[in-house]
């Protein structure tokens, strides 16, 4: 009985990983399209603006997959579609996707 407890759990690892890696990625390449698209930047900002966007908007989009994650485990037990309780998780992860790159903009190009 344990060991089939143990298998389960390490499927429920590998999917919650995948969708906080898959939410850390999509942010990443969300404001790095916003920090490319800067050709001359500010003075005011100061040498190293750039990392403070790279840094915070993946960790805070990971974050949002971790909770669209959730989102889509309680769909599941409360025996709701699974393509449904996905879509009904999304946004859910834009809003968060949203605030990382306000916070991450903050400052900057996002005055």
């Amino acid at each position: 009985m344990e060991r089939n407890v143990l298998k389960n759990q390490s499927h429920i690892n590998k999917a919650r990983a995948r969708f906080i890696i898959g939410g850390g990625t999509i942010a990443l390449v969300v404001i790095a399209f916003f920090i490319l698209s800067v050709n001359i930047p500010n003075p005011e900002w100061g040498r190293y603006w750039r990392v403070k966007p790279l840094l915070l908007t993946p960790f805070i989009g990971a974050f949002g997959g971790m909770v669209m994650y959730y989102c889509t485990r309680l769909a599941a037990f409360l025996q709701i579609n699974k393509v449904a309780g996905f879509l009904l998780s999304m946004p859910v992860y834009l809003v968060i996707l949203w605030i990382g790159i306000v916070l991450g903009l903050n400052g900057t190009l996002w005055n």
